[in-house]
């Protein structure tokens, strides 16, 4: 418990250590610079990173994190608007079709996690497509990732599963496995399909 606290919290400083030293770079730029271009970039550079930053923890507060009391339920809607701020950039674009409901927790923190998982199935970019069909009890998550040279990469199928390669987790490796842990808590089966040009993720409550 304490390795896998401990990976989970390396995971999301790597998410948000790009923007925020970004953040840092350009706050030195606007006290050192008298060029008024220079501060103007100094400038858009923190906006567009503080809000990578904050995109990125909020989406981490819901998909790594408790996000209320055990046994809560969260918005579809309000996990839509979390992944769109963590997903979108210049290579990946997200679209998203699932009904407005109340969902349990963790069966809403499985789908962003999967949604992660879908990224790097596209290591050169792409689109995510989440669809999620049937009830909250009960739901169906299909997402499918598409994008030049996408491919399963070859550790990710064990990770899932909870079968790390030679048993060994590194920050790279905690949040596939994490969404496996995830998928098991919820009572749901994870499978990963490649197909011509792209892959696709598919989650279903086990048994069905």
């Amino acid at each position: 418990a304490l390795d896998l606290a401990a990976l989970l919290c390396s995971r999301v400083c790597h998410d948000v250590i790009n923007p925020v030293g970004a953040i840092v770079n350009g706050l030195e730029v606007l006290d050192d610079e008298n060029d008024a271009s220079m501060k103007a970039f100094a400038l858009e550079l923190i906006k567009k990173s503080a809000k990578a930053a904050s995109a990125r923890l909020q989406f981490a507060r819901v998909a790594f994190g408790a996000a209320g009391s055990a046994g809560s339920s969260i918005d579809l809607g309000d996990a839509e608007k979390v992944a769109q701020g963590f997903i979108h950039d210049e290579k990946v674009s997200l679209s998203w079709s699932a009904p407005r409901l109340y969902m349990p927790k963790n069966k809403v923190k499985l789908l962003l996690n999967l949604l992660v998982v879908a990224t790097s199935t596209i290591p050169r970019g792409g689109s995510i497509e989440a669809v999620v069909t049937g009830d909250a009890e009960a739901p169906d998550f299909r997402v499918t990732a598409t994008g030049n040279h996408s491919r399963v990469p070859a550790a990710l199928p064990g990770l899932l599963a909870g079968e790390p390669e030679g048993g060994v987790l590194d920050s790279h490796a905690i949040q596939p496995y994490y969404t496996g842990l995830i998928a098991r808590a919820a009572g749901m089966t994870v499978t990963m399909t490649p197909e011509e040009g792209r892959v696709v993720i598919h989650a279903y409550p086990t048994g069905n």
